[in-house]
């Protein structure tokens, strides 16, 4: 049988389904949805020549509560790989740091049960909620990505937070262009995510 070669990207004989599992910032809030995260990402891997369908599981709004209520609808059993993008609205209610530790440890576990890989998507507190809850909130993710052994994005807007022309006019979701920069940053982790769901189905 011809063996593929992972290193180098490109195709084999199915598409990798990636399963994009996260909030606004997934889901391209007040974005068209080729302007999104999810249709850049998939854009971006094919123009490296990964066969690669990204899935836009992101809903506006959710919580790390909410996502993992909706997880077995949200995640389709064909998945081969999940990014997980979620808790920035957990931070932006002031939810106590345990609350997402419990409900991403929940989805991590459930991911885990399904031996599908994973990349984390790290998040980080705002500075207006002080030091204490910033170092809670922001430890919750290196964290999780130690105890279940998976990959962490450290954090998901590098280089778009706090960047105006970034952002839309609420400061807060990113415009096309900050998506583009969100895409650049994940990109080399999405690469190496890929590889694991090719190697994985060996």
């Amino acid at each position: 049988m011809a063996m593929f070669t992972i290193a180098s990207g490109p195709a084999a004989a199915a598409p990798v389904r990636l399963v994009a599992f996260g909030d606004s910032l997934t889901a391209g809030y007040n974005l068209p949805t080729a302007s999104g995260f999810a249709a850049k990402l998939e854009a971006a891997l094919k123009a490296k020549g990964y066969d690669v369908t990204v899935v836009n599981a992101g809903v506006s709004g959710d919580t790390t509560a909410a996502a993992l209520a909706r997880f077995d609808w949200s995640i389709p059993k064909d998945a081969d790989a999940v990014i997980v993008e979620l808790g920035a609205n957990d931070m932006l209610r002031g939810l106590d740091p345990d609350i997402p530790l419990k409900n991403l440890t929940e989805i991590l576990t459930r991911l885990k049960a399904r031996d599908v890989p994973v990349l984390l998507a790290g998040m980080r507190a705002a500075p207006n909620f002080g030091v204490d809850y910033q170092r809670r909130f922001d430890a919750l993710y290196p964290q999780l990505a130690a105890e279940f052994g998976v990959p962490l994005y450290p954090f998901f807007l590098e280089g778009v937070a706090g960047n105006r022309g970034l952002n839309q006019r609420d400061g807060l979701h990113p415009t096309a262009a900050g998506v583009d920069r969100i895409v650049a940053g994940i990109l080399p982790y999405v690469e190496r995510l890929v590889a694991s769901a090719r190697a994985a189905a060996q």
